[in-house]
């Protein structure tokens, strides 16, 4: 990013007059245009929009360079897409189709609009710190692997936005100090959808950000304001409240209530003054830039006073976030910027300076195509024999050391994140092995210690990154690892790490990096109330549920070593290309005796295979995980002190499953014959798991599912099992029950 030292004021101010037009009409023609025939309400956000509008002017068309790449405020959108329209990156007929299916999306979109996004955003929070993990991203492939230079990491984000906790919980990670590339800029209109944001909150986050090493950047006024210090004075002192009700005042009510001299101003000029903030004046804004562009030893934020409506009949007022301009507003609105209502989205004048300006942005700001470098070939299986008792998250850790001996053109592109717990999840034997990944090296104060197990290196040819216990953090950099394949050409393989009880709190980050293009793999581990001493508070009961509503991802609760192996690594070669998958793996802590598995690679990658299988079973056992030792169990009580035949299934994937399931139907593009496979027709189910029941409700019918149903506790997880009624004993009375 470098501030143009020659720039054409007038003709930026041009177009930044064109941009709020465009970006107000894209919205105006949605609702007021376009037929509209189910009824629903379409939607849009001109306010927010012209409010960002000056922003972006400067930024796109004075200040950003090709390498940079910006995340967009979701709710600014239009603005997004008439400055591509502008650029010459987006066909104008593209700009009468916001929100309608296959035209441009509600919100800025990576993977679903016409036009160039750098950052999908919609999900509050997580665009903006979407450019944190974007840097590391970056950093990470470009210190691994030949990659173009990268630029400026941009978040645009509203002010209220740094309500979410989200936002904190990045910026304060000691990770994100270093990041100089980062840069913030903050839409301060002090108004969030249905209020005006109380007090005067600005100074107290600047506070927070410079305690958390960042450097900040003010633009609160533009030139009539900074030279007005009495008037400038009063406006400091005001709450919030009152100033976005002093900016609905005519003139004279407005003289009245600043109490200040200002009677040299006539009504217009006075008005025009009262609203001179920084974040509407072009050279402020360019200036704000350039403060933060010196500055690279550490992330900048600029803080650009703004009004939410900007000259829009709507400005300022609290419940104008969703206000859409009625037509008469919306003539009288292009009489005012001497715009055409009838041809809203006519191109600029060729020989104008505004469209040489345009022209000449739009030639700066192309890249060059991304060589793409294909992923390694993942093997089918490392060759180890899984022997005696073991439990998958021991599989797991013994996974990567074998994976640096039989495949290492593999392993150099696996990079594994973790929020503190990397050697509580059975990772220290990779981390021994590849090293803690840091930008810069670290001095390791232990490494004399014998009684150090682990060895904390720390460099930047580390391949395992440690952040802050925050598994929103986890997830935000998961998604931007996945998605360097596509923004760089170089494939990663990124696996993180995460007690399985937590997946929940980081879904909604790690479902919009999905959506976003990054393809990851999330490791939940220990799971269930298997983990009993750890308590309620530790034990997962929705997570294989979530599995398997998860799009783009395709979840496995593996009970085998073996089955883990062949599943992981499948999983593995599904990373780092177009059309690839995300996955999601349940482990556990139990270990489990071996000799007991039976299946094949291509059952294990189906779903599931028959682990104790019979000819003519008079009922079904399905168990997915650790519970495996408990279905065996109740088929032989059942086979010897009953007589009855029993059939024991084990399921890797219920996902798979469910898919198949669907596929029965003609739905989806799952097996239908898996399920044909493994489930005889009309054969009772007693569906077991360490999980909540109706996770293989669809098995088949009639079917009793055992399950965990309540918030567990502490205790021997024999004591458990008997408490949720998935031991044995209730395994062998259901079986009972449904036979009569």
């Amino acid at each position: 990013m470098a501030v143009a030292t020659e720039l054409d004021l007038q003709a930026l101010k041009r177009v930044e007059q064109r941009v709020l037009w465009l970006a107000t009409s894209i919205v105006h023609h949605a609702n007021r245009v376009r037929e509209n025939s189910s009824g629903v309400k379409v939607g849009g956000h001109q306010a927010s929009s012209a409010s960002m509008v000056s922003l972006m002017t400067a930024l796109y068309f004075g200040v950003l360079e090709a390498p940079d790449r910006v995340s967009v405020k979701p709710h600014a959108s239009p603005v997004l897409h008439a400055i591509n329209y502008l650029l010459g990156r987006l066909d104008r007929r593209y700009l009468t189709t916001l929100r309608e299916y296959g035209g441009l999306q509600s919100y800025p979109s990576r993977t679903k609009d016409p036009d160039p996004v750098d950052y999908s955003t919609g999900s509050v929070g997580i665009g903006a710190t979407a450019p944190i993990w974007g840097a590391l991203a970056h950093r990470y492939v470009a210190g691994h692997f030949d990659v173009p230079r990268g630029g400026r990491q941009i978040a645009l984000i509203g002010d209220a936005e740094l309500d979410e906790g989200a936002c904190w919980e990045a910026i304060a990670d000691p990770m994100v100090a270093g990041l100089g590339e980062v840069m913030w800029v903050v839409d301060l209109n002090r108004q969030s959808l249905d209020r005006v944001v109380p007090d005067i909150a600005a100074g107290r986050l600047a506070a927070m950000f410079e305690a958390a090493g960042w450097h900040t950047v003010m633009v609160k006024y533009g030139p009539l304001l900074r030279n007005r210090p009495e008037l400038r004075a009063r406006i400091d002192a005001m709450p919030n409240e009152e100033y976005q009700r002093l900016m609905r005042a005519g003139a004279a009510e407005l003289r009245t209530r600043l109490e200040v001299p200002v009677d040299d101003l006539g009504d217009a000029e006075l008005l025009a003054t009262f609203r001179d903030l920084g974040g509407h004046d072009l050279t402020a804004l360019l200036d704000g830039y350039r403060q933060a562009d010196e500055v690279r030893d550490r992330p900048s934020v600029v803080f650009a006073y703004t009004i939410k409506g900007w000259s829009l009949p709507t400005e300022g007022h609290p419940a104008n976030h969703s206000a859409l301009l009625s037509n008469e507003q919306y003539r009288a609105f292009a009489a005012k910027l001497g715009e055409n209502a009838q041809d809203p989205f006519a191109p600029l004048d060729p020989d104008s300076p505004e469209a040489h300006l345009c022209a000449a942005t739009g030639s700066r700001l192309k890249r060059g195509a991304t060589r793409a470098v294909p992923a390694p070939k993942v093997p089918d299986d490392l060759g180890r024999k899984h022997t005696g008792n073991e439990s998958t998250q021991q599989a797991f850790g013994r996974f990567f050391v074998d994976l640096v001996r039989e495949a290492p053109e593999v392993a150099d592109r696996v990079v594994t994140v973790s929020p503190d717990v990397g050697t509580s999840t059975n990772l220290g034997g990779w981390i021994n092995k590849a090293g803690i990944w840091h930008p810069g090296d670290r001095i390791d104060w232990f490494a004399d210690d014998t009684d150090t197990l682990v060895r904390w290196r720390e460099s930047d040819h580390g391949r395992h990154i440690e952040l802050g216990i925050a598994e929103v953090n986890l997830v935000g950099a998961l998604g931007e690892l996945g998605a360097t394949w596509s923004r760089d050409g170089q494939p990663l393989l990124p696996v993180g790490t995460i007690y399985d009880p937590f997946v929940a709190r980081a879904l909604e980050p790690w479902s919009f990096g999905i959506y976003a293009g990054g393809q990851s793999i999330l490791v939940g581990t220990p799971s269930g109330v298997t983990l009993g001493p750890e308590g309620g508070a530790h034990q997962s009961v929705i997570t294989p549920s979530i599995g398997i509503e998860q799009p783009g991802c395709v979840a496995y609760e593996p009970a085998f070593g073996q089955d883990f192996e062949w599943c992981f690594l499948h999983a593995l070669g599904q990373l780092g290309k177009p059309g690839g998958t995300s996955a999601y793996f349940r482990l556990s802590t139990r270990p489990i005796d071996q000799t007991l598995h039976t299946g094949t690679r291509e059952e294990a990658l189906a779903g599931g295979y028959k682990l104790k299988p019979h000819a003519a079973p008079q009922v079904a056992i399905a168990v997915m995980g650790a519970l495996v030792p408990e279905a065996i169990e109740a088929a032989r009580t059942l086979t010897e002190d009953a007589g009855i035949d029993v059939e024991v299934v084990c399921i890797t994937s219920a996902d798979m499953l469910f898919r198949s399931f669907q596929a029965r139907s003609g739905l989806g593009d799952g097996d239908p014959k898996t399920l044909e496979r493994l489930f005889r027709k009309g054969v009772p189910i007693v569906s077991l798991i360490d999980g909540h029941p109706h996770t293989l409700a669809f098995l088949g019918s009639p079917i009793t599912c055992l399950g965990v149903q309540n918030f567990g506790q502490a205790g021997d997880i024999a004591e458990l099992y008997e408490h949720h009624q998935i031991d044995a004993e209730s395994v062998v009375g259901a079986a009972l029950d449904l036979l009569g």
